[in-house]
């Protein structure tokens, strides 16, 4: 358990957010907020209690403190789980030890991440000794792996500045729960993933994200697994991403990706550890291209994810996969007279026979585990197929993973805090806690502390074409552009135009750079989202073309960001296999799926796009949304009403005079 500080446990959560608290006395401009101690105050007494707070704290509360100061006050060993990577490093690096030094309390911190993050010390020797990368830039980035590896001490893959976070070289160099030789590895007492879980192990307070947090609740890996029972409090930051999260891992998945890896991984071991069988490697090279005919065969297929009912009289298909599957055999036969030569060889036919039997379970329907390897049923689940331009995975997915978090929740008597900037749908959290089976959870909404009705206006520009209309989705993209021309003319640039497309963007990016020339230009794609940000903030006036990954995580204060577009209400789109058995589940309920699924999840994501506009006490400026649905169908006013109160208007001078008191010098 962790260390409790002398007296430090007694510091009233006033002395922390008050006028003359901690908080105020080391911020130059720090005003108390009522909601972050509110906030604060709901926790503590979650922690007290060990129940479950399902609490939304609007922008600017100060939702990061609002929970940090009661976990480490309160002396229990605590796990907090963030959305992203990059939050994930932001709370380690930056909030906890900023507020555990202003609190003066001692808790021992650790950062753990997924194990792909981390080096793999062997896999980086037999990459080098593969000698066979496809392309000199991969050799290159390998000598900048080799580099950095001698000199890291935690070898986190996002501490390695010369090579980029997504470069193909980094699978040929990290392991998988797949891979992993664990304590059958030579370098079993360097590893960095067992050094990380060992700091963890002993921490009182354990860093975390949400993919990790699942992945590991679902494969019951070493790790994780051992921290829960231990662990007094969880908090899921971001937690509305959690029932989607949960959905993917609590489920089964094998792919194209994983068996060209085994093909690979088989290739290098036997180089390493059985020369003299070259049937091996022949093997390996036709597992590896026996996944081709099948991308080829679902390549016919207009949609990227099929229910496999619609599938499972494809002959071409059929027939693809059952070659898939003589092919796996023949590698599985090879290898098992190989495994006696080498641990490597030994596990990749542990590894292969594993894929061989996932690959039977889903073309039977037969999923018994509940997410690869976690050992409880998926119970009612979808199968179904995604194709992408080079991979396929062949997906068993639950309909709904509430009654696995459920379980997990219910695991031992612990608080369980779940906090984000979007949890309701106007007042109503039924959608949140129905998807995270969270019956006897606590709910509460702490208000943004902003004055929305004088800082920010919400235009509606007047006859916009429904997307759907008979222009299509181009004409309302164009329509839109058009309406939000003036204002960024109006703003000098210092805009965000968001959208919920990937052709709509590219539209968009096509149509500003030809017409919009005397403004800087920033498109998601064409630089990493980091860079992209360091150069619009520095920029002044640049226009930052995103789609939904900019929607949320992204903090823009000040004048660099005046106005902020979102193209149209971000519903689903129609066609995955997921939704619409979850939809058809609803049905057989009685009950209606766009009330209960479909709206309530639109209203909370376009929520996260307008949080996007004002961050600070001081900002200004406009937010356009332009789909003419707001103001023409029923459910219109129920989003409307569920965003911040901003004052709406349709009239473009409203809004263009806004944008020009907002780009005036403050005194």
């Amino acid at each position: 358990m962790s260390e409790t500080v002398e007296g430090v446990s007694r510091l009233g959560l006033d002395e922390v957010f008050g006028a003359e608290g901690r908080l105020a006395n080391a911020f130059e401009g720090y005003q108390p907020r009522a909601g972050q101690q509110r906030m604060a105050e709901r926790i503590r007494d979650a922690i007290t209690d060990r129940h479950t707070l399902v609490i939304e704290a609007g922008t600017g509360v100060g939702k990061t403190f609002g929970y940090l100061a009661p976990v480490l006050l309160s002396g229990k060993r605590a796990l907090i789980s963030t959305g992203t990577k990059h939050l994930q490093d932001q709370l380690f690096d930056r909030d906890l030890p900023r507020l555990r030094e202003l609190l003066g309390v001692k808790a021992r911190v650790a950062l753990l991440k997924g194990r792909a993050n981390y080096l793999c010390k062997y896999r980086l020797d037999l990459a080098e000794q593969q000698a066979r990368l496809p392309r000199r830039e991969d050799a290159r980035a390998l000598k900048r792996v080799r580099d950095w590896a001698d000199r890291t001490i935690d070898g986190d893959r996002a501490d390695c500045p010369d090579v980029a976070d997504d470069h193909d070289i980094w699978p040929l160099v990290t392991s998988t729960n797949d891979n992993c030789l664990g304590r059958d590895c030579p370098l079993y007492d360097e590893c960095f993933v067992v050094k990380a879980r060992d700091r963890a192990q002993k921490a009182d307070i354990v860093v975390i994200n949400h993919h990790l947090f699942c992945a590991d609740l679902a494969l019951r890996q070493t790790g994780f697994a051992e921290l829960l029972p231990d662990t007094d409090v969880v908090v899921l930051d971001e937690a509305h991403q959690v029932p989607e999260i949960a959905t993917m891992f609590f489920g089964e998945a094998i792919g194209s990706r994983q068996l060209r890896d085994l093909a690979d991984d088989a290739r290098v071991e036997q180089k390493h550890e059985a020369r003299d069988q070259p049937g091996l490697a022949e093997a390996a090279d036709t597992l590896k291209g026996a996944t081709d005919p099948v991308l080829e065969a679902l390549g016919r297929i207009e949609s990227e994810r099929l229910p496999w009912t619609d599938l499972g009289d494809d002959v071409a298909v059929t027939g693809a996969l059952d070659r898939l599957a003589e092919a796996l055999d023949g590698l599985i036969g090879e290898l098992a007279i190989a495994a006696p030569r080498g641990k490597g060889l030994q596990a990749l036919h542990g590894r292969a026979q594993g894929l061989r039997d996932e690959f039977a379970a889903f073309r039977d329907g037969k999923i018994e585990s509940g997410g690869q390897g976690g050992g409880q049923g998926v119970g009612e689940a979808v199968r179904w197929v995604e194709r992408r331009t080079r991979s396929f995975t062949l997906h068993t997915t639950p309909v709904n993973a509430a009654g696995q978090l459920k379980s997990h929740v219910e695991s031992a008597p612990r608080a369980w805090i779940m906090t984000s900037a979007t949890l309701a749908a106007g007042k109503d959290f039924g959608h949140f806690t129905r998807r995270m089976n969270l019956d006897e959870a606590r709910c509460e909404q702490v208000e943004s502390p902003f004055d929305f009705a004088n800082q920010a206006v919400l235009y509606l520009p007047p006859n916009l074409p429904e997307p759907s209309g008979p222009g299509g989705a181009r004409e309302h993209t164009l329509a839109s552009l058009r309406a939000v021309y003036p204002l960024l003319k109006a703003s000098g640039g210092r805009a965000f135009l968001l959208f919920t497309s990937h052709r709509a963007l590219k539209l968009a990016a096509e149509t500003l750079g030809e017409h919009l020339t005397e403004l800087p230009l920033f498109v998601q794609g064409t630089r990493a989202k980091s860079a992209l940000l360091e150069d619009f903030r520095a920029a002044g006036n640049g226009v930052l073309l995103g789609t939904q990954s900019f929607w949320e995580g992204v903090d823009v204060r000040g004048e660099a960001l005046s106005l902020v577009m979102i193209d149209r209400i971000p519903f689903a789109a129609p066609g995955d296999p997921v939704r619409a058995a979850r939809e058809q589940r609803l049905k057989q309920k009685g009950l209606v799926p766009f009330v209960q699924m479909a709206l309530p999840e639109a209203i909370i994501t376009l929520k996260q796009g307008v949080g996007r506009l004002i961050r600070d006490t001081a900002d200004t400026g406009v937010m356009v949304l332009c789909d003419p649905r707001l103001q023409t169908k029923g459910y219109g006013n129920t989003i409307l009403d569920a965003l911040p109160p901003m004052r709406r208007t349709r009239d473009s001078r409203v809004a263009r005079d806004m944008l020009r008191r907002a780009g005036e010098p403050t005194a």
